[in-house]
């Protein structure tokens, strides 16, 4: 029974969490480049605060609390390290093998207006696909990243349950049911940001919610696995969290805010991303 609870409750912050954003990704107008540029943006913005004001910063919590070693902070500087060179080996793999051949047109010598026209026409085409790939690719490393990082959040979960007297009667009073809201409202903009680069990169919208969905069901693996054991390794949450933390800033900063600024060249996706900070800050601190 305890068990079917945590999982009920993991799957509704996790899954369902990220899989609704991934709905609302899905109903925007995908051929609008400045909706998906602000919400890009955002999405991002959130990412960025979620990651510098709770994942990196909860093991200096833990440190100042006497709970770790003095030498955390370089634990965590070493697995955001590792965390981003990762993600960065894997989005230039997934890059390789998604980038489509355009067919070639020999534009050496034009000699006709067609010739010129038909030139024309295929840069456009080219570029177009070359943005829709690396939305594509943008996709599926966000999600990738997500699913790293919701096993220690998980994990978080389990433990925090773990340390009730009676689950069933605390199942939502308890700090793991806290921990559980905050979780699955930061999962709705995470499967946005999932979603809509998928969409917009050619993969079609119920697959893209269904990927985006099984991205969070990490959540449940890792809560189970926190529950059982009854509490959480300091040092291999210390070092989860920060590679965590170093995937999605890859993603933020190498993916999500490149594209971004590239779809449409305005200083409104800046104030998008400062309004996605402002409220990544507030979930957080909720």
């Amino acid at each position: 029974m305890d068990y079917l609870a945590i999982i009920i409750i993991t799957l509704v912050s996790g899954v369902v969490g990220t899989g609704l954003g991934g709905v609302i990704g899905a109903v925007l107008k995908r051929d609008s480049n400045k909706v998906v540029s602000l919400l890009l943006s955002f999405a991002a913005g959130i990412m960025l605060t979620v990651v510098c004001f709770d994942l990196m910063s909860e093991p200096i919590e833990k440190m100042n609390a006497g709970e770790l070693p003095k030498y955390t902070p370089f634990i965590v500087v070493a697995a955001v390290a590792v965390g981003y060179g990762v993600v960065y080996l894997l989005n230039y793999w997934i890059d390789k093998r998604t980038n489509r051949e355009v067919e070639h047109i020999d534009a050496t010598h034009p000699t006709t207006a067609d010739d010129l026209d038909e030139l024309i026409h295929a840069d456009h085409y080219k570029k177009h696909e070359q943005t829709n790939s690396r939305l594509f690719v943008a996709g599926l490393v966000m999600m990738c990243a997500i699913a790293l990082h919701n096993m220690p959040e998980g994990m978080v979960i389990g433990a925090s349950y773990a340390t009730a007297d009676n689950l069933v009667k605390t199942l939502f009073t308890s700090s793991g049911f806290i921990m559980a809201i905050v979780i699955g409202l930061h999962n709705i903009p995470e499967g946005m940001a999932v979603s809509v680069p998928l969409i917009s990169g050619g993969m079609g919208r119920i697959k893209a919610v269904l990927l985006t969905a099984l991205s969070g069901f990490p959540t449940v693996i890792g809560a189970v696995i926190g529950y059982a054991v009854g509490g959480i390794n300091d040092i291999m949450l210390v070092l989860s969290l920060g590679f965590a933390s170093g995937a999605m800033l890859y993603v933020v900063f190498g993916e999500l805010l490149p594209e971004a600024i590239l779809m449409w060249k305005s200083k409104l996706p800046a104030l998008s991303l400062f309004v996605g900070v402002i409220v990544g800050f507030l979930l957080v601190l909720f």
